[in-house]
């Protein structure tokens, strides 16, 4: 049986909290707690250490509340959403009829795109457990734009008291359906080191390959060329041409954004329900990736920077193989030479036939 302010709701009991000192925070938030710990309901905080830390504080020793690591929970919208999932499935297989959780969403300018179709989808993707969630955000430090997007995405706002009230301006559907074009990342002021017009995945993943310049370890760099070998698949399976994927290198990462000329996913909600299968491997792969829903022409950017990553060095010291498509190609005969640009230099490939790709593709020689 359900308890609290959720007793008679079915699914996902999502609100919101806005606090504006650690007083209020705490005043909020460990009643809830404590309250969820004496009815027997599992009762988690899943917060950055500043919340964590404050609640730990005004919680008595022992309470029984526990805490997961916010900052990896919260690493990434669809990484965040598949572990959740998880972790409320196993309470309710353990026969458990509500899970309270408090949580901690990033709300930071340059992500919160991704975390405002979050906090819409997870009505949703969290609605089949009984999961009693209060999202933290604090007025100080939460810019007011971000604020209006938690009210449009939030059913219900808790008070300090323990009353809910609803939210007049709850509208996930519409928030999702709008033309949002993620802000550029500030490595993209400057000029790419490469930019690729319509090429195969392959031709991608060896020009990341050739051009990453050590800026990620070698597993690191493994997981990113996934997550871009996923995008550039939906935008040359789904999309429509022209398809570009661009690079920008920094001193400690790498972003990518790849472009096509379609309208955009009709799915709001790909690359985070289960689903919705655009976008979703890259996703939950680890790595952010952005897009706007609805407009087009609209880059997906997928950036990689994991913090305090070793340089990596590729192994060997032969040059990337490039397999270029005969079907985009097709004027390109075996024994010919290629000139493919690159940052302002001119690469000459000499070519073979390789009969054994599925479109009779040509391979670089050495």
């Amino acid at each position: 049986m359900r308890t609290g302010a959720a007793a008679d709701h079915a699914g996902c009991f999502h609100a919101a909290m806005y606090y504006g000192s650690e007083a209020e925070l705490a005043e909020a938030l460990v009643p809830f707690l404590l309250d969820g710990v004496a009815t027997g309901e599992p009762t988690l905080v899943s917060a950055r250490e500043g919340v964590s830390s404050v609640l730990r504080a005004a919680l008595p020793a022992d309470s029984g509340v526990g805490f997961l690591p916010g900052e990896e929970y919260y690493a990434r919208p669809a990484v965040t959403i598949r572990a959740y999932r998880k972790l409320l499935a196993e309470y309710v297989a353990e026969g458990f009829e509500q899970v309270r959780v408090v949580g901690e969403v990033p709300a930071e300018a340059a992500t919160w795109d991704w975390w405002a179709r979050y906090e819409a989808v997870i009505n949703e993707a969290y609605d089949e457990f009984p999961v009693w969630g209060v999202c933290t955000y604090d007025t100080r430090s939460t810019p007011s734009w971000i604020l209006d997007d938690v009210a449009r995405t939030h059913p219900r706002f808790a008070e300090r008291d323990g009353a809910h009230r609803a939210s007049p301006s709850y509208a996930p559907a519409a928030l999702l359906g709008e033309r949002r074009v993620p802000a550029a990342d500030p490595l993209q002021a400057g000029p790419p080191v490469f930019e690729l017009r319509d090429p195969n995945v392959a031709f991608v993943r060896q020009a990341l390959a050739a051009h990453h310049g050590g800026v990620l370890s070698a597993a690191a760099f493994g997981d990113f060329q996934v997550a871009v070998d996923e995008v550039t698949t939906n935008a040359i399976e789904h999309g429509l041409p022209p398809v570009t994927v661009r690079l920008w290198r920094g001193e400690t990462r790498l972003v990518v954004t790849v472009t096509d000329g379609g309208a955009g996913p009709t799915d709001p909600a790909a690359g985070l329900l289960p689903a919705a299968k655009a976008r979703w491997a890259a996703s939950a792969s680890g790595w952010p990736t952005s897009c706007a829903t609805t407009s087009p022409s609209a880059p997906v950017r997928t950036a990689g920077a994991p913090s305090g990553s070793p340089p990596a060095s590729r192994p060997g010291g032969r040059p990337p193989r490039f397999r270029l498509c005969a079907r985009r190609f097709r004027r390109v005969t075996p024994g010919s030479t290629l000139r493919i640009q690159v940052n302002g230099t001119c690469v000459p490939l000499r070519t073979q036939r390789d009969d054994h790709h599925p479109c009779g593709g040509l391979l670089p020689g050495w």
